[in-house]
């Protein structure tokens, strides 16, 4: 009898968990749902339902431009930094050369350094290659990553070697070693760096704002900024764009769970 009681406890206080980190998203959608007078008041719910404010935020901003712009961009650059990820692993964790070591080395040092400390070196050279406020310039610097290159690196050390050596054998090449061979088997590895890519290239905020200088180039959030002013915060129309602009990222994690879990437990297995 203790043994289901102890279940019932654990799933008890899992829930209780489960609803405190729920408690922020349901603000979100309360408040968006409120008259602006009702959104900083204690009652939980509105006195009056305001759905319109989903309207009124596609009224005052192009809003479906913004999203457009988001999803475009994340997704190019999930898949150049997927792309350029891979190869660099493959040459980590599948090749031999002179110096392989300590080249991987030095490219996982890359990750001490603060995004701050890179932000001007970068929009120099932003600057002389004539890609300011253009897509160019908000894509290519996010196209290779050195932490993809890790946990890729990570994730190929777990495939046995002699499915190399017996592909070689039956006359394949590196590139049809790396495309038929290690890319089918690393599905999951790669699922799981799409997902973390995604997620938080749609969210960037600081780079885009240094970028951009054009309107129908904004991102989500930049562009969300238009209702926080000097003339006021319209916070139930922030939060109706909040909602609208989270559900990507909810389909995306829902949808893609299982790979994520599999690729992040498949990748710790060797180092």
């Amino acid at each position: 009898m203790a043994k289901p009681i102890r279940t019932v406890l654990i799933y008890l206080g899992l829930s209780l968990v489960a609803l405190t980190m729920l408690l922020p998203f349901l603000w979100m959608v309360l408040a968006s749902l409120k008259p602006l007078r009702e959104v900083e008041m204690l009652n939980p719910l509105p006195t009056e339902w305001h759905p319109e404010n989903y309207r009124k935020v596609f009224e005052q901003i192009p809003f479906a431009r913004y999203y457009f712009n988001s999803v475009f961009i994340s997704a190019w650059i999930t898949f150049l930094q997927c792309l350029t990820s891979c190869m660099a692993a493959f040459a980590f964790a599948r090749l031999n050369w002179k110096g392989r070591d300590g080249v991987f080395r030095l490219y996982l040092a890359t990750l001490m350094i603060p995004g701050v400390v890179t932000m001007i070196p970068n929009y120099t050279l932003m600057v002389k290659l004539h890609i300011l406020d253009s897509y160019t310039g908000l894509i290519v610097p996010a196209s290779f990553s050195a932490f993809g290159t890790f946990l890729l690196r990570q994730f190929m050390l777990t495939i046995p070697p002699a499915l190399d050596e017996a592909a070689e054998i039956d006359g394949a090449g590196r590139w049809q070693v790396f495309w038929d061979v290690i890319m089918p088997l690393a599905r999951p590895g790669i699922i799981t760096l799409g997902i973390f890519t995604f997620m938080g290239t749609y969210g960037s905020f600081f780079w885009p704002l240094i970028l951009i200088k054009s309107e129908h180039l904004r991102t989500l959030p930049i562009g969300m900024l238009f209702f926080d002013t000097n003339y006021g915060r319209q916070t139930n129309l922030i939060m109706a764009a909040s909602v609208m602009n989270i559900i990507p990222l909810i389909i995306l994690f829902v949808t893609s769970q299982k790979f994520l879990v599999k690729g992040i437990q498949l990748g710790a297995v060797k180092g």
